[in-house]
């Protein structure tokens, strides 16, 4: 099929915690809230746009957001509500959509080719989606819709909060070309830094550039770079993924050289992925 008539949409839940916490509680609305980084060695996993603009982000120290948010609200979060929100959100849209991938706690990939002949166009049924998704969850949601994953996904992140983006065929590279290239996804601190080094702040002076000059100074990576910032990108929706590792961790309060005291936690949590390895019938 040709890449033009695909209708591929992500979305994406806005500040999911943040949003649960504010729904079981509507005093926390307007307000900064930041989930985690309860303990002195505990980190950010969420907070709100309030929060945000304090410099607060996620994977911070908890430390570090209190100097820069004092009157911040923290809360140490419950993974169980959140994925029970989560899954309450997903039955919602494979009840909807005819294919669609998990790609995370609060994101979902939905491919809607081929929608416009037998419903509607696919913009106007998915924010039809969109508002069945808030009204049932109670949870705002935002989306981005294209031709494919990867511009879909920077569509979301431009429509946030709470918004909903087309991006229309043909028009792929026009709307990234403004963008800063830290915007393309899997650019990151380093990359970021080279790409500035090298003249290429703006997406649209990378899409100016031969793929072979891209080559030239970054590889195979190059080409990657280059397809991206022009846009385009064949990924499949997949509803079926096989899950790649499994971990565990423990974050300590306070700093520890008792060897026996490390040396216990490490058999108890080998014992314990050794139990979920089996349980998912990995090991």
């Amino acid at each position: 099929m040709e890449s033009s008539n695909r209708r591929i949409v992500h979305m994406d839940l806005d500040s999911f915690f943040v949003s649960v916490e504010r729904k079981l509680n509507p005093d926390l609305i307007g307000k900064p809230v930041i989930i985690g980084g309860t303990s002195g060695r505990g980190v950010v996993s969420s907070c709100s746009y309030e929060a945000r603009k304090y410099g607060v982000h996620s994977a911070m120290p908890g430390a570090r957001a209190r100097q820069l948010c004092p009157h911040g609200i923290f809360i140490k979060g419950n993974m169980q509500v959140y994925s029970e929100n989560s899954r309450l959100v997903t039955q919602i849209i494979e009840d909807a959509a005819p294919l669609v991938e998990k790609a995370s706690i609060d994101e979902h990939y939905l491919d809607v080719t081929g929608m416009d002949k037998y419903i509607c166009d696919s913009f106007t049924w998915t924010k039809q989606l969109r508002q069945k998704i808030i009204k049932e969850s109670g949870l705002p949601i935002s989306f981005g819709l294209s031709t494919n994953k990867l511009v879909s996904k920077i569509a979301t992140t431009e429509s946030k909060p709470n918004g909903e983006l087309f991006i229309e065929p043909g028009k792929e590279k026009a709307f990234l070309a403004p963008m800063d290239v830290n915007k393309i996804p899997g650019v990151g601190d380093k990359t970021y830094i080279t790409l500035c080094n090298l003249g290429l702040r703006k997406i649209e002076t990378i899409q100016n550039m031969s793929i072979e000059k891209m080559q030239s100074h970054f590889g195979e990576y190059g080409k990657s770079i280059w397809l991206r910032a022009n846009g385009i990108s064949d990924s499949a929706v997949e509803t079926h993924w096989d899950q790649k590792s499994m971990s565990t961790e423990r974050t300590f309060h306070t700093d520890t050289n008792d060897k026996r005291f490390l040396k216990e936690l490490l058999v108890k949590m080998v014992e314990e992925l050794g139990f979920d390895l089996r349980r998912s019938e990995k090991g």
